[in-house]
């Protein structure tokens, strides 16, 4: 079985789990996500990372090798201070 690309992975989340955002990056076998989701109002980390893995379903055991999530409900996400990736590079 072929290692799934960040794309394939973002997609597979966004199949089964309403995002506002979604952002995957990874090497084929070990992924970051940030992802931002209503659905994880009111819930624990935990609760979001299982909500997260219940929507990749049988993709977890068996092409997801690894998997890091940064879990946010949308006010959360507001909330963030600028991301420093989006500030320009001085030298």
């Amino acid at each position: 079985m072929a290692e799934p690309t960040p794309q394939q992975v973002r997609d597979f989340i966004a199949a089964g789990l309403p995002c506002e955002h979604l952002d995957v990056e990874g090497d084929g076998r070990h992924f970051f996500a940030t992802i931002v989701s209503a659905e994880f109002n009111g819930k624990s980390r935990v609760q979001r990372h299982q909500r997260v893995y219940a929507a990749l379903g049988e993709r977890m055991r068996e092409e997801i090798h690894a998997l890091s999530m940064k879990t946010l409900t949308p006010a959360e996400w507001q909330a963030q201070p600028a991301s420093p990736a989006a500030e320009p590079h001085r030298h």
